[in-house]
Order: C-alpha cells, then structure tokens, then sequence
C-alpha cells in the first residue's frame, strides 16, 4: 500500500470506557472479521481478559476502509490497556502510531487515566480525535462532558464525535475523521532499513514473533536482518500483519505495521524496543527506543508443593518470554523453603502473573506481602537496594533509607474531598493542588468534579489503598500515579517470631510510626490463623530487638486427671507434672505449621 493511504492509530481511555467494544465495531463495519468471527472482545485474546473485561496485552489489527473520496485506505489499529499498572504498554503502542482515538465515557467524563493518556499522547507529537462513547445510556451527560473536554483539554466542540460503540452510532464517521485527521506515515522506503519492535511473543513453531513497525525502508525477501541492540543477526522465516489473526504477507512496505517471526528461540535476544536493520547495510543509528519498564512492586512466589519448584522456574521462564516487564531471581526463605523473588509493575501486574502461573500451568503458589525497592546507604558507604525486608541490614549498620514517592491524580465529585483528604494523609500523603474540571453551577446538581494531586510513599498506595478510596467515594473516585523520586525516610524493619523463631517472610518494613500499631495488628490477627497447637506458641512482633507486641496462643489440653477417681493426690500430681514436662519437650522441638491465610494477613494489615 502507498505511504499516503495508510493510517496508524491506537485507542487510549480510562478502564471500562469503550475501548475494546470500540475496535470491535471498527473492525466488524471494515470487514476484517466475518459474522462467523463476530464475538466480545475480538483482540483480547487470553481468558484473563475476557474474564476480567479488561485488556491486559496491546493487541494489533489491519483493516481496509473505502472512504468518502471514493480511495481505499489501510487503516492500523492497536488496542491498548487502560489499567494504570499497563501504562508501559500504552506507551509502547504510541510510538508505532501517528494518532490516536481517545475514547470518553459520555457518563463519566473525564477520569485519572484518560489525562494521563493524553500527556503520554502529547508527548509522542500524535493527532488526537476525542470520541464520546456510550451516549446511548439513559444517564449520558454528553453536554457536560463536552465543555469539560472544551476546559480541561482544550478540545473545540467540532472535535468530538458523538458514538454508541455498543450500538453502532457513530462508527463511519470516526472512519472517516480517521484518515482525514490523522497524517500518513513519513519516512523513506529507499533508506536502509529501520523497524520499531513495540511488541513481541514467542511460539513455539515460529520462534520470537516480534511485532513490528516500519519506519525506514522495506521488509521483503529472505536476506539475513540484524537487531540492533543485541546485535543478534537472523533469517525470518516469515512476514505478515494481523487482520486480526496472523496472515502471511510477502512484504512489509514503509509505514506498516505487522509482524516478523524470527525464529530465535530466547525472546532476550529479541527486546522490545530494539530495531531491526539489514545485516549486510545497517542503519547508521537505530530508533530511540523505550526505556526498560522497571518492576515497582516485589513479592516472593512460593510452590506448596516443594517439588513444584522447577515446574514454577519453567513456568516464569516462559511467562517472561510474552512480559518482558516481568523480573524474577531465586531466594529462599527458611519458613516457606525454595521460591522466587518476582518483580511486577503493580498489584494488578502481579494478581494477573499470580493466576496465569496457578492456570496456565497447574502451579499451587504461595504469595508473600509485596514490598517496594528502598535505597539503603550502609554506615561504611555501600549503597544497597533492598526489595524484600528478609535483605534489610541491621538497624545499626543502616546510615540512611529512602523510599519511592509517587505523585497521584484523584478526580472525584466535590462532596468526596473530604473523605479523600482524611484517607490520603492519613498514608502519609502531602497535598499538591486541587482544581476543578467543571464550574460549580454545571456540574450535576450543582456538584462539580475535582481534580486533586498528592504527593505520597508508594508502599502506602500498594496494598488496600485503592479499594478504600473507592469504598469511601461510593466507587466514584479515580485513580492515576506514577513514581516520582526517592526521599528518606525513617523506616524500620519490624520482625515476627513464631515459637521464638523469626519468620522472614511475615516480616515487614513500615514507618516508625505505625510499627506498633502494625506490630500488635499483625500478631492478633496471627492469633486467629494460625491454628493451636499441644503447646502453648508465643506471637511476637519485634524491632531489632526490642518486643512491641506479644499474643499467646494458647495449648491444647488433654484432661489427663479424667480417669483418676478420688485417691491419692500425688498421683493427680504426678500426671500433671508429667504432662508439663511433655509440653515443654514438645515445645522445644516442635514446629509450628503455618497456614497461607497467615500470610496474607500481611497484605490485609491497612483494611482494619
């Protein structure tokens, strides 16, 4: 296809505005699917997706559309994410794209996500069409939503295109909006050859299927390709684009997107971002790539079953292979044996990797509490990063701790403000700014939504933070954040002993000022999971070596006096003193079993 009939774009929106329903319609109306073919969800392909009604993985599709001036054009959709913990595959997707659709909700208007879409698409230099799903609904405010976008955006009014992705309303016009606002793709077919990798997996037949965009020269024949970055060279063993399954092609002409299956069998050697140029005449210098996505949250994933533990390496090893976002190293840990360290880009991220692994591959896992990477500076200097408490020096070898800071976006109606205010600092958040999106008169009775920044520590936001923000909002609230800095902090590392053993993987690193109140939550809740035993097991939350809060669970008692009737005392006495002495044997070399629950109990600490 000539450069000038092409067109290269994504949908980027807020969770559950229409994203995917959107690029159902679009490729049911251009004919890249039949009737037979017609289904929900058409590019989110894994069960996870469709269960959960989100999109995990971007997805690309090619259609070809007939517009009013009478020209075919190929139009190149790719189907983004729209979970804040997948902002890295939003970004990705924007820079094999010239445009982009960015999808409203006529009833919501405006949420965390869709702003910081819009700044990921501005920064890329991409043509923006504002698109107002859902005005079908019966509560639609398309009217309201439109100054906001007017306001807040700076959209004109003759932007906006009014649609019901769901019935259909709409579509031929954001067809046609799509090839007479969005530009062509530029570069030269004749320059030596410059491919953008913005995705890739791995199959078992083709070896690394890298997804790819043409920005310099052609892809065509046999001849042998280079990667640039790994400087890794290979012969492709085939071409093709999605439309949307994978169909073969001959070439991939300047300005397409599609796919090479390079037949390499370790997707390391294939990183998405690198580019792939001709082996015998590179290109001078390659594409700017993306940076690295850096794991924000770590946990430690446990197998039940200790012979699991090479099933689970595979099992990563091959999970990676799709997500290259996912990290992983081994650790052991002296009360849950042999696991993994994982690093993941959020709680979602690591929920999705968690289930995937129990499905895809039988795997019955254990989980510990997710922590954040602090920057710990020694007494003699050293500069450690620690992501799990299990690695924390002692408290006197510790000069300094920082911790990650994140910047959050909260847009809520007006009357939640002060419910948000009291969960945020209660976190140890700092406020940044507040403005509201609509004036006071138009809101909706005379309510507007507001827009609220925080500045607040990561770790605080991990775990419960969003289910409380949308429990005291009635579920009104949204939520967008990104990692801003490193600031130390006064942090301490608080320990469980179990039975007088410490247990590595129930311990956790909080602020000095909640230790306590998180010590003596966390044994009590203990108390209750962890089931009793023929001894008496002392719980004891610590730091460093001082005890902040005990519980005792205590024994269970054999009426070891019920067959004695009436005589002697010393006997009742001798029967008593010798199951004491037993007691305190077993206690000794006992071992206390402790169950899963005792261990998300970790993860539930902040939600009481």
């Amino acid at each position: 296809m000539d450069q000038p009939r092409i067109r290269n774009f994504c949908i980027i929106a807020h969770i559950d505005h229409g994203k995917s329903t959107l690029a159902d319609r679009l490729l049911e109306t251009t004919g890249a699917i039949t009737d037979r073919e017609k289904a929900d969800q058409v590019l989110d392909s894994m069960d996870l997706e469709r269960e959960k009604g989100i999109t995990i993985k971007a997805a690309a599709a090619r259609m070809f559309h007939k517009a009013s001036d009478g020209v075919e054009y190929e139009y190149n959709l790719i189907d983004t994410p729209g979970h804040v913990d997948f902002t890295y595959e939003v970004s990705r997707s924007l820079a094999a794209c010239e445009g982009a659709l960015l999808v409203i909700d006529a009833s919501q208007g405006i949420e965390a996500q869709t702003l910081a879409n819009v700044y990921l698409a501005m920064n890329q230099d991409l043509t923006l069409i504002p698109v107002l799903n859902k005005i079908d609904l019966p509560h639609a405010e398309p009217e309201r939503v439109v100054t906001e976008l007017e306001r807040v955006i700076g959209f004109s009014r003759d932007e906006v295109i009014f649609a019901s992705a769901k019935e259909g309303i709409g579509v031929p016009e954001i067809l046609e909006a799509i090839h007479e606002r969005i530009p062509p793709p530029k570069g030269a077919p004749d320059e030596p050859l410059k491919a953008l990798i913005f995705d890739s997996k791995y199959d078992a037949y083709k070896g690394v299927v890298a997804h790819v965009r043409v920005f310099e020269g052609t892809l065509a024949g046999r001849q042998e390709l280079l990667l640039m970055q790994t400087q890794k060279s290979f012969e492709p063993l085939e071409y093709g684009a999605f439309s949307p399954r994978m169909v073969a092609l001959p070439r991939l002409e300047c300005g397409e997107v599609g796919y090479v299956a390079t037949g390499l069998k370790d997707v390391a050697d294939c990183r998405v971002g690198d580019t792939i140029t001709l082996n015998a005449s590179p290109a001078p210098s390659p594409l700017p790539g993306y940076r690295k996505a850096k794991p924000m949250v770590f946990a430690g994933l446990y197998p039940t079953n200790t012979d699991d533990y090479q099933d689970l390496r595979e099992a990563l090893s091959k999970l990676s292979l799709n997500d290259a976002s996912l990290v992983y190293e081994p650790e052991s840990s002296a009360a849950l044996g042999f696991g993994f360290r994982c690093g993941f880009l959020g709680l979602l991220h690591m929920e999705i990797i968690a289930e995937r692994l129990e499905r895809e591959y039988g795997l019955d896992l254990l989980t510990t509490a997710p922590s954040v990477e602090y920057h710990v500076t020694t007494t003699r200097g050293e500069e450690l990063l620690v992501d799990s408490p299990a690695t924390l020096p002692e408290p006197s070898r510790i000069e300094t701790i920082e911790e990650p800071w994140a910047e959050i976006d909260i847009i809520v109606p007006s009357r939640y403000i002060g419910q948000v205010m009291d969960l945020v600092t209660s976190r140890r958040g700092v406020f940044r700014r507040m403005e509201y999106l609509e004036p006071e008169d138009e809101g909706e009775k005379g309510e507007a939504r507001v827009l609220l920044e925080y500045d607040i520590p990561l770790a605080e936001i991990l775990v419960e933070f969003y289910d409380a923000l949308k429990g005291s909002t009635a579920g009104y609230a949204s939520l967008d954040y990104h990692v801003k800095e490193y600031r130390p902090a006064d942090l301490v590392k608080v320990d469980v002993l179990v039975n007088g053993q410490p247990v590595d993987a129930l311990s956790l690193i909080t602020h000095r000022s909640n230790a306590q109140r998180e010590g003596r939550t966390l044994v009590s809740k203990l108390k209750d999971l962890i089931p009793r035993q023929m001894f008496d097991v002392p719980l004891q939350a610590a730091v460093g070596g001082r005890i902040i809060a005990r519980e005792t669970i205590r024994a269970m008692r054999k009426n070891v006096l019920a067959k004695c009737y009436g005589g002697d005392v010393t006997r009742k006495r001798k029967l008593l003193q010798k199951q004491a002495e037993g007691k305190k044997r077993m206690k000794v070399v006992g071992s206390v079993e402790i169950p899963q629950e005792a261990f998300m109990a970790v993860l539930k600490l902040r939600s009481d």
